[in-house]
């Protein structure tokens, strides 16, 4: 049967569709790599914020080390004696711990 002016043929309708899918299909993909950079951002700020984080902690246990260092070597210095036997008293216990091994 001949189409009617004005009317669509299967072949027509087929195009469209196909037209319509590749343009849906092209959207998702864009929609995709747009959450994609979204998500890259995001943990590369994640990551930013963890290793500035990071630095501040190191900063302050560095600072906290060197105040329980000058500490202890204060005592050492102000207790030679009592220093010694508390190193000899540890050394024993640890060697009585390996020993037992």
């Amino acid at each position: 049967m001949p189409a009617k002016a004005g009317s669509l043929t299967t072949e027509d309708v087929a195009d469209v569709a196909n037209d319509t899918a590749a343009k849906i299909s092209a959207d998702a993909q864009k929609a995709i790599a747009d959450a994609a950079k979204r998500i890259e951002a995001a943990v590369q700020q994640g990551i930013e914020q963890v290793r500035a984080q990071s630095r501040v902690y190191a900063d302050v246990a560095s600072e906290q080390l060197d105040e329980a260092t000058r500490v202890a070597s204060e005592q050492i210095r102000a207790r030679p004696l009592a220093s010694t036997g508390a190193a000899l008293g540890i050394g024993v216990l640890i060697g009585m711990l390996l020993a037992r091994r």
